[in-house]
């Protein structure tokens, strides 16, 4: 992909087979020269293939102005330049986090914009995409996204855009919201577990459907429904209450596990492509897909011409059923993380160049770790025990997973997860710059401003120690609260800096985020 490409320009002298210059040196150095950055390294993904480069962002616009298939030496830019040969690092396109729970305004002691954005930009994330739901208000409205932009203004160190969400009655809403500049739409088709969130029905998919079937937008979808034929499990499950008739302990994994069935994806799915005829040229997208079974319903409706893509998450593809031990609720998520052989089609269809899941993205879904309900035996070796003051009537319900917020922290960690876990599966650093970064900033609309090293693009680079390994402990973890199933695990792939428009915000050895106040971006404006 070329962005932007009338921009492009290549003011310093190089060798082949880089362009011709332009510009003089002598120019460059004149009175009206602009500060520049320069990032080299043998090692970079540049539009999406591995090769050696040299990067020059002109860091009054935070734009990327000129890209050289070598690496230049600092004596080639002007004095002055703030210049860096990384080598044998990689330089990767900033990481687009397309789907992060940040809570503020309303359940900031989950989360925070000033948090969860320095540990996205600990792990080489340069943009993360806010869920409309578990802040107070909900993006569900023109007055809740105002908020919610009040709410973030200064605090964030990466840049930030912002889902609205789908809601019973809010169909008048939706035009308004593409207009104040949302990324997309989100809803649910079960329980959300927060009362001001509510799922919506067939009819308000249909309504919500009809009012941006003209719209540059995506309509996204928690896709789980419970199907007509499940009196074992019950309509409670919607509430996170046990089941009717529970396997075994609500302890133990597998109880989770078995009243959260395929079947609920497959149905909801279902439901969802009976419906993508109303809006044929909607881009349609299912979050955090779990379930294998649903890939042969995706794959059927694309080749039939419907508009439809899914992104599986960094536990889905780490985490396996089998390895939880009872009552470590820290592993609670819905859909819910399912077995071995289940995560390995996953990853069969993610390595397919024409599978059905584009993006891989965190889901990062934080709360305070008492709401977590893990047994001393867990929480006191890992979310430190000043969280957990049970007293002796709720001591009960440790480690109970249906009593337990379901969510998976780990915004800033998912490029160590992945790139750990796809040592044995032969995947590369284009792999995951395309899931990442590529098709994660084409999900949400900023295709040729994210996810790509070219020319005209925002100067936003990860330097990627790919040999580097470090354990999971609090001074990885920057989210607010230290509650994650990675917490002692350890991962390979360490992120040196991340640089945000051209200024370096994160230094792994030595500034760290220095002295600087945040930098971010409030990502608002109208989809192309």
């Amino acid at each position: 992909m070329t962005c932007n490409p009338s921009t492009s320009r290549q003011p310093y002298p190089s060798p082949a087979p880089s362009p011709p210059s332009q510009l003089s040196l002598t120019d460059m150095a004149g009175a009206d020269a602009r500060p520049l950055a320069v990032l080299a390294s043998s090692r970079a993904v540049i539009e999406g293939e591995l090769s050696a480069a040299t990067v020059v962002i002109d860091q009054d616009t935070g734009k990327i102005t000129s890209i050289f298939h070598s690496v230049l030496p600092a004596s080639d830019f002007p004095p002055g330049t703030a210049y860096a040969d990384h080598s044998p690092h990689i330089l990767l396109p900033g990481l687009v986090d397309a789907h992060v729970h940040l809570n503020e305004p309303g359940r900031t002691e989950w989360e925070g914009f000033h948090t969860g954005t320095r540990a996205a930009a600990f792990g080489g994330v340069t943009t993360v995409i806010d869920m409309p739901l578990n802040a107070i208000p909900p993006t569900t409205t023109v007055a809740g996204l105002k908020e919610k932009v009040q709410a973030a203004e200064g605090k964030c160190w990466v840049d930030v855009g912002f889902y609205g969400g789908i809601v019973p009655g809010n169909a008048s809403e939706l035009r308004p919201l593409v207009e104040e500049g949302v990324c997309g739409f989100k809803g649910f088709l079960i329980d959300s577990g927060v009362p001001e969130f509510p799922a919506v029905s067939s009819t308000d998919i249909a309504l919500a459907m009809a009012a941006l079937a003209d719209e540059s937008t995506t309509l996204m979808f928690h896709a789980e429904m419970i199907p007509p034929i499940t009196a074992s499990v019950g309509d409670d499950v919607q509430w996170s209450l046990p089941p009717l008739a529970p396997i075994g302990p609500l302890n133990e994994y597998a109880t989770f596990l078995a009243s959260r069935p395929v079947s609920f994806e497959t149905y909801a799915i279902a439901e969802i492509l009976s419906l993508a005829h109303i809006a044929p040229n909607l881009p349609l997208h299912i979050v955090h897909l779990s379930a294998i079974e649903a890939i042969p319903l995706l794959r059927r409706a694309i080749v039939h011409g419907v508009k439809i893509t899914a992104e599986t998450c960094f536990h889905y593809l780490s985490l396996t059923a089998e390895s939880v031990k009872d009552g470590d609720t820290r592993h609670k998520c819905c859909p819910p993380i399912r077995t071995k052989s289940n995560q390995d089609g996953l990853w069969e269809e993610l390595m397919q160049d024409g599978g059905c899941i584009k993006t891989v993205v965190s889901d990062h879904s934080p709360c305070t770790p008492n709401l977590k309900l893990l047994p001393s035996s867990i929480s006191s070796s890992s979310c430190g025990d000043r969280f957990h003051r049970f007293d002796s009537e709720s001591e009960k319900d440790n480690g109970d997973f249906f009593a337990a917020w379901g969510g998976v922290s780990s915004v800033g960690l998912g490029l160590s997860i992945l790139w750990t876990e796809g040592q044995n599966r032969g995947i590369s650093v284009e792999n995951v710059v395309r899931w990442c970064c590529k098709n994660t900033a084409k999900q949400v609309g900023l295709e040729g401003q994210k996810g790509d090293l070219a020319v005209g693009c925002d100067g936003d680079l990860a330097v990627f120690d790919d040999e580097g390994v470090f354990e999971v402990g609090e001074e990885a973890m920057l989210f607010r609260n230290k509650c994650s199933p990675y917490q002692g695990m350890t991962l390979k792939g360490v992120v040196k800096e991340t640089w945000v428009r051209g200024q370096r915000v994160w230094e792994r050895e030595g500034r760290g985020f220095g002295k600087e106040r945040p930098r971010g971006k409030l990502l608002l404006g109208r989809r192309r």
